[in-house]
């Protein structure tokens, strides 16, 4: 059975399970490019794309990934 490829990669975590502020990650989409920022604390979580200053979503070159 061939291996399964992850499609998206994590480039940047931040904080950790125990505090407060919970888990901040960066995943890039390995497909597409597209950036992510996903958030976790305890059964709380969430996911948006990442946008830069002017409101466009941040994309990757995937041949970077």
């Amino acid at each position: 059975m061939a291996k399964k490829e992850n499609r998206f990669k994590v480039i940047y975590k931040d904080g950790g399970q125990l505090s407060e502020d919970g888990v901040r990650q960066i995943l890039v989409d390995t497909q597409t490019g597209v950036n992510y920022l996903a958030w976790k604390s305890g059964y709380a979580g969430g996911i948006t794309p990442l946008l830069d200053s002017e409101g466009k979503v941040v994309v990757t070159d995937v041949t970077d990934v």
